[in-house]
């Protein structure tokens, strides 16, 4: 399965599962029913007689997944799938230049990057810095926001 196929949110699994007569089994308790009409897993769920499995986690983007330390999780499609971590991406420190609030989020440009990243809500003031995570010499996705300047590392996605 592809990462482009995942339909966000996902939920995060702490066991393997597997698939058996239409139930997904995960620590002996049903993560999804797909006997059951509905085309997500959330319906599914709702009219299933089982032990559902509870899904405390959710995570909402790709940025989120690849900051999770797991590697179980099913979609809302009721896709199971394993995320393993296997490129190494620098993470850089930019200056924030200017933030213009819109209608459905944030523009965030920053120095050193021609294009700007766009965020759900607005910044924090106190943020001055933002680490932008880098797929080869492109800057990427900005991983998060920081006070003060900290050192280029590097993360695995």
């Amino acid at each position: 399965m592809q990462l482009n196929d995942v339909r966000f949110p996902i939920f995060v699994l702490h066991d393997e599962c597997e698939e058996q007569d239409g139930l997904l089994w995960c620590d002996g308790m049903v993560v999804d029913d797909r006997n059951q009409k509905g085309d997500t897993l959330g319906k599914r769920r709702l009219q299933s007689p089982h032990q559902l499995y509870p899904l405390k986690r959710m995570i909402e983007d790709f940025t989120a997944l690849i900051k999770h330390r797991g590697n179980n999780y099913v979609d809302s499609n009721g896709k199971y799938f394993r995320y393993t971590k296997s490129i190494k991406g620098d993470l850089i420190c930019h200056k924030i230049k200017k933030t213009e609030s819109k209608n459905i989020g944030t523009v965030v440009w920053l120095e050193g990057i021609p294009s700007a990243f766009t965020e759900k809500r607005p910044l924090p003031a106190e943020m001055r810095y933002a680490r932008v995570l880098y797929l080869g010499k492109n800057p990427f996705l900005v991983y998060d926001y920081c006070t003060n300047k900290k050192r280029k590392t590097w993360r695995k996605i």
